[in-house]
């Protein structure tokens, strides 16, 4: 089949020096590494990563096994040599095969937060005339993260270059299966290869196209989409054949090359399995110049398209979601060629992430520490789908692993950390649904819901009202976000931003734009920088950030005011209820979640400051402040020197990592310009505060508490880290770092050193999980979560770095005066003998 394709594009330059060097040394060595991640369903990983690349099948995040195999063939001595997969399970034990099965030396992995590098060394042949020095093969997979451009982040689409440097000839052998359309290998498939002409370049592309014959609309099977098409793409010069696994395989071990036939006898996946492949000769031997080796690479590309990516109970109904890359491309073919000839681009947008994230990461934490949020990066993004219009983007999220419910709130919070340091602007995509749905009437009850939908692709909402039951959670979780998308907007000058990226761009805005229609955030009219196209706009900054802010809150005021009244009524004493922690079971009066609930008000407090409405802004303060005081009378122990897990379970303590949002939301910064409710039209008529606050601390949550709360995980860390609570050995890393954010610099780096321990000794043999014992073999603890997004959680030491104007992280300094172990029970004590005579709330 031949499908053809013209455009007039600029060419494409292989930007394999960015690539190759791109993927630093890594401290870390994981069990599981991403390989191509973009979104749910383009998802692939190499297992066993600690072993070769060779041992096992690349998988899934489920850990399903999928077709996915490369071979190294030096035609000098008829020796293929496996780099990827298993396709030598096709070579091995056959009689006069004509080749011969050999093993690559592989010197290991390198990542970044893009790029995942496979390095080999195949020795030359001994008759060698050229050298005996090996070729050195690299694969390198790029997903590449942009923050500066919402468009190529929302293509669903990655690159794999191999680059060989050497004396000698190889050849490269690449192929896929089924697997990748269907999680049912019984299921029919059907194929086609497409040739795309590309106007002034020399050559063009092949693509080839794979599907399920009957595609099942919106379903999934073992978590895999039974709809969309997979797109595999190489340079013309490449050659190219589909047809059974193990014959195209052993043609070239025997021959280093494919026929370019297409095998057109459509069947299911795994009868006489069929593959698409395509083998590329390089002849090194030519390139070579004296003792200097030659080099070259090849470029090929993956892509999975869906139309469309989900269904979603919107304003206007239930409705078919298109993918937000179909507004800026005229076709799928558009699309294609765009991304393979963006290769230079999208690798120096990645590089330029990668190089930043790793300066800050290791600034803020240590070598390790960048590692751990390099892993984590192209995980997040992996959970999530662009959707919607240019007008009005939104962002979709699965629940991985844990139950895929659709667009969880309480997922989503864990991993808002990473956004707020990318790009804030997707974290905004993400909530715009979830504000659509509730505004629209179709949730019944008070509080924020659970999520939009059981299981994901399908968002159609809880029209009865019985979603999972975490009223307190949900509520908090999304007041404390909203807020700080609020503060991401507003800073006066590039070093005060809360992201790096976000003040790049122009800071022009429609005071026309009907925000009541379209959003505040639009992506309609996209920028050229420095000679690259397609990028985002500035976000926030000065005027136009607080008429972002303003425009954005006046939308959905009524919800954000429903829902802290949810608050107000029941986060002081919450009755027994599930947490984000679900899996640790119902509980009552949990002190974590109740101060969750009290920072959420007294978000409020700074939402309603910020559109004006000084009432509500003096109302709520005063509540939290009250709440605050009792909450602690409730929460902490008499000795002052942890808080219980339960205001009732004496003896009991537990991870408080609410603490993350008081210092994150800029409460600890004393006399904030930006931030603080002075911004308000105060005038002598306001509301007077219930009661006084106390005069000798700077914050809401005293110090004390930070300093206690310090010096306790300090003592209960285990040997792969924090526990979540006193009632098991398990812990959860997302959870960890936002406590390990505000804690003094002992405390965090101890912590960081265990869940580094952990990366590199866990039997865990699935993408990093973030629910693991701290002690025995750093294994599951029952639950098995895996590749979930809430290890966005990881960058809390960089998002709190940047927050306030730089400022945040200035606040909590009173932590490593002294050694703080003693003090702040000393205080507590007194604190509560004072307070014992005063009236219930």
């Amino acid at each position: 089949m031949r499908c053809i394709f013209s455009a007039s594009l600029v060419a494409v330059g292989v930007a394999v020096a960015i690539l190759t060097s791109t993927a630093r040394a890594s401290t870390l060595t994981p069990p599981y590494l991403p390989l191509i991640v973009r979104n749910p369903y383009l998802s692939t990983w190499l297992g066993e990563a600690r072993e070769a690349p060779w041992t096992k099948w690349p998988t899934f995040w489920t850990g399903q096994e999928i077709g996915f195999g490369i071979l190294a063939s030096v035609p000098e001595t008829k020796t293929v040599y496996p780099l990827l997969g298993r396709p030598h399970d096709s070579l091995i034990g056959l009689r006069r095969p004509g080749y011969n099965v050999s093993y690559a030396v592989y010197t290991g992995a390198k990542f970044d937060a893009s790029v995942t590098n496979l390095t080999y060394l195949i020795p030359a042949p001994e008759t060698s005339a050229h050298s005996t020095e090996p070729v050195e093969v690299i694969i390198s997979f790029l997903s590449p993260i942009t923050p500066t451009s919402t468009l190529r982040q929302a293509l669903p689409a990655s690159y794999i270059t191999v680059h060989v440097k050497g004396s000698f000839n190889v050849d490269i052998y690449i192929d896929l299966n089924g697997q990748w359309v269907s999680g049912d290998r019984g299921s029919r498939i059907e194929w086609e290869l497409c040739r795309t002409e590309l106007e002034r370049e020399e050559r063009g592309l092949k693509t080839w196209k794979i599907r399920r014959e009957t595609e099942e609309l919106l379903t999934e099977n073992a978590d895999r989409a039974e709809w969309g098409t997979l797109h595999f793409s190489a340079p013309e010069e490449v050659r190219h054949e589909a047809g059974v696994s193990a014959l195209l395989r052993q043609r070239f071990s025997r021959t280093g090359t494919l026929q370019n036939e297409v095998d057109e006898d459509f069947r299911s996946i795994m009868d006489e399995e069929p593959v698409f492949a395509f083998s590329k000769s390089f002849n090194l031997s030519s390139k070579a110049r004296g003792s200097e080796p030659g080099s070259d690479s090849v470029l090929f590309t993956i892509a999975h398209t869906q139309d469309p990516v989900v269904q979603f109970a919107a304003a206007r109904g239930l409705t078919l979601m298109k993918p937000l890359w179909l507004s800026w491309f005229a076709s799928i073919e558009h699309m294609l060629k765009f991304h393979y000839l963006d290769f230079d681009t999208a690798s120096t947008l990645a590089h330029n992430y990668s190089s930043q994230l790793a300066k800050d990461a290791f600034e803020s934490g240590s070598y390790s520490y960048r590692d751990i949020v390099a892993l984590s990066a192209r995980q997040v993004m992996g959970a999530t789908s662009f959707s919607g219009t240019p007008d009005n983007p939104i962002l979709f999220l699965k629940e991985i692993s844990s139950n895929g419910n659709f667009q969880t709130i309480d997922v989503i919070f864990p991993s808002f950390p990473f956004f707020l340091y990318t790009n804030p602007r997707w974290l905004a995509y993400l909530l715009e649904p979830l504000l659509e749905h509730t505004l629209s009437g179709q949730y019944p009850n008070q509080y924020a819901m659970h999520d939009l939908g059981t299981h994901f692709p399908n968002a159609t909402g809880h029209p009865d009202g019985r979603d999972e039951y975490m009223p307190v959670e949900e509520c908090g979780d999304i007041l404390t976000m909203a807020l700080a998308i609020v503060n991401s907007l507003r800073y006066e000058s590039k070093d005060a931003a809360g992201s790096i990226w976000a003040p790049l761009g122009s800071g022009n805005f429609l005071d026309s734009l009907d925000t009541r229609q379209n959003s505040p955030f639009p992506l309609n009219v996209l920028e050229s920088r420095e000679g690259i196209q397609h990028l985002d706009d500035r976000w926030g900054g000065e005027a136009k950030g607080l008429k972002q802010a303003q425009r954005w809150l006046e939308k959905s005021y009524p919800l954000w005011k429903q829902w802290t009244g949810y608050l107000v009524k029941y986060t002081l004493l919450p009755q027994t209820q599930l947490c984000t922690d679900d899996f640790a079971g119902w509980l009552a009066n949990q002190t974590n979640l109740a101060l969750k609930g009290i920072i959420g008000i007294k978000a409020m407090s700074e939402l309603a400051s910020i559109v004006g409405n000084t009432e509500d802004a003096i109302h709520y303060k005063n509540i939290s402040e009250v709440y605050l005081e009792r909450w602690e009378d409730y929460g902490i122990t008499r000795d002052g020197t942890h808080a219980k897990l339960s205001y009732n379970w004496y003896g009991s303590w537990t991870t408080l990592y609410s603490l993350f949002a008081d210092s994150l939301l800029c409460f600890r910064v004393p006399s904030s310009s930006y931030f603080s409710l002075s911004e308000s039209h105060h005038n002598g008529d306001d509301q007077k505060p219930l009661k006084p606050q106390p005069g000798d601390e700077t914050g809401f949550v005293p110090e004390r508490i930070y300093k206690m709360q310090s010096d306790w995980y300090h003592n209960v860390r285990q040997k792969y880290g924090l526990p979540l609570d006193s009632r098991h050995l398990y812990t959860k890393s997302d959870w960890q770092f936002f406590a390990a954010a505000v804690t003094s610099s002992r405390t965090r780096s101890e912590i960081l050193d265990s869940v580094a321990t952990w990366v590199n000794e866990t039997e865990t043999d699935r993408p990093f999980t973030d629910l693991y014992m701290t002690e025995g073999r750093g294994g599951w603890p029952g639950p098995r979560f895996m590749a979930r997004p809430v290890v966005g959680g990881h960058f809390a030491f960089l998002t709190l770095g940047r927050a306030c104007g730089g400022k945040a992280m200035d606040a909590l300094r009173f932590l490593d005066e002294g050694d703080g172990k003693n003090e702040g029970a000393k205080e507590r004590v007194k604190t509560d003998e004072e307070k014992s005579h005063e009236g219930e709330l």
